[in-house]
């Protein structure tokens, strides 16, 4: 299914697709329809290199329009689902996945607010420097990324209330943004209207939001929303906009981070002696996220053989999968063992004499390959 926030990365030729023909599988593509034209032009590229390569016919298709998810996801030569988007959509696929007189696994990547926790050490030494980088990362692409800071978490002090200031001031500066279509904007206007209505939640800073593009915005919540697990407050808002919460100790900020649902990341900025002082946040966040970055922002994912883009429910529906990096390929995979098998029948990458030159495990080691 093609993803809203990135046609071309998450959707048609994006990681799904390439990861499910990598592993040998045919692809049936559902067009989003907020980039209908450009699904068009990229899948009919898939097409040409198909032809091309000698791929076999029908290797790759597409439909466009509304009501065919279902009957899609239902279709019995169906195997695998791969989906970017909303919470409602991602939960509607997996059930209709799971009713199938052959239950099939959904790979869905769903929702997600990234915490950043800020650190004393870093706060005192580098709190304007990280009020500012921490602005560029929510405003990037008007925030229209799964790994966009959402939540943004400091102990009680002084600095942390300066830290807040300073971004407040920076969002209140950023230009008005134009989103990637109308649905999204609808979307972030209502997300707005949420914070704005919960009588827990301070809207801190921001341009009022007005026409058609998408104003920065930073609001303050109280910490019991998180240690009481708010659904509002765990709700995506999905813009440029991030919400900031301050503990006033260490309890509560263990309180906080457990009230916290399945994320795709959590962010830690600190200085040496933070990671020494605060080493028990490592084991908490390893249970709660799919990626722990230290001392970065999370709106940056490399495609590479180490990275998560995944995590706990509702980041995404199957957390042993990634959609981003080289393990992507796993998902759509399923062991099958050959015993007994005489050589002339194995696949070539299974012969003792390793035709295809491949670097394999045999009998639990290593053999070099050619390729």
């Amino acid at each position: 299914f093609g993803a809203s926030n990135f046609p071309l990365a998450f959707s048609t030729a994006g990681g799904d697709t390439a990861a499910a023909l990598a592993a040998g599988c045919p692809v049936v593509f559902k067009a989003h329809s907020g980039h209908m034209a450009t699904a068009d032009l990229v899948g009919c590229a898939i097409q040409r290199a198909a032809e091309r390569t000698g791929m076999p016919k029908g290797v790759f298709n597409m439909v466009f329009g509304a009501g065919v998810g279902e009957p899609l996801v239902k279709h019995p030569a169906i195997q695998a689902v791969g989906f970017t988007g909303s919470l409602k959509g991602g939960d509607a696929l997996c059930r209709m996945a799971a009713e199938r007189a052959q239950p099939i696994p959904v790979f869905a990547e769903m929702s997600s607010i990234n915490p950043v926790i800020i650190l004393p050490g870093a706060l005192a030494k580098r709190g304007e420097a990280i009020a500012r980088e921490l602005a560029g990362s929510v405003c990037m692409g008007a925030g229209q990324f799964c790994t966009n800071p959402g939540l943004v978490i400091g102990l009680q002090s002084a600095q942390y209330s300066q830290l807040l200031s300073d971004l407040g001031q920076h969002l209140d500066q950023q230009a008005g943004q134009t989103m990637l279509n109308a649905g999204g904007l609808r979307s972030y206007v209502g997300g707005l209207e949420h914070l704005r209505a919960h009588a827990g939640i301070e809207h801190l800073a921001g341009q009022a939001q007005e026409g058609s593009q998408a104003r920065a915005q930073l609001f303050k919540a109280d910490a019991r929303l998180l240690v009481e697990a708010d659904p509002l407050l765990q709700e995506e808002v999905f813009g440029p906009t991030t919400v900031a919460v301050e503990v006033k100790d260490n309890a509560q900020l263990r309180d906080a981070l457990l009230g916290l649902r399945g994320q795709l990341t959590a962010t830690l900025i600190g200085e040496p002696e933070d990671f020494e002082a605060f080493a028990w946040l490592v084991p908490l966040l390893e249970e709660k996220v799919g990626r722990i970055l230290v001392n970065g922002y999370p709106t940056g994912v490399e495609v590479c053989d180490a990275m998560v883009h995944g995590g706990p429910y509702p980041a995404t529906s199957d957390a042993r999968g990634t959609s981003v990096g080289t393990l992507a390929i796993d998902r759509f995979l399923r062991p099958v063992c050959y015993q007994n098998y005489p050589q002339a029948l194995l696949p070539e990458a299974l012969r003792d004499g390793n035709p295809l030159g491949l670097r394999r495990l045999v009998n639990g080691q290593w053999s070099e390959g050619t390729v």
